[in-house]
């Protein structure tokens, strides 16, 4: 059986990371490969776990050292921190 397709974030909240300094498509599809598919799975999370999680995937450690990685994932978790709210996420 195939493994089922990664989580994909909506197309607004795609918009949202691209809009972020650092954040490119690798960023969003290594997010979406470890099961992050959206700002409210990464409210509250930690950037170094995160970080670490897309290394052990990837089994390279660029993810789990780069300064660059880090700041790049903790401005992400910072969006979903401030946008997790119901409220604020538009209806579909």
């Amino acid at each position: 059986m195939p493994d089922p397709a990664p989580m994909a974030f909506s197309e607004f909240e795609r918009q949202r990371l691209l809009a972020l300094k650092g954040i490119g498509e690798t960023v969003i599809a290594r997010l979406e490969q470890s099961d992050y598919g959206s700002l409210n799975d990464l409210s509250g999370a930690d950037p170094a776990r995160i970080c670490a999680e897309v290394a052990g995937m990837l089994r390279a450690s660029c993810w789990g050292n780069s300064p660059q990685a880090r700041a790049a994932i903790s401005a992400i978790v910072g969006l979903a921190n401030t946008t997790s709210h119901p409220s604020l996420t538009p209806s579909t």
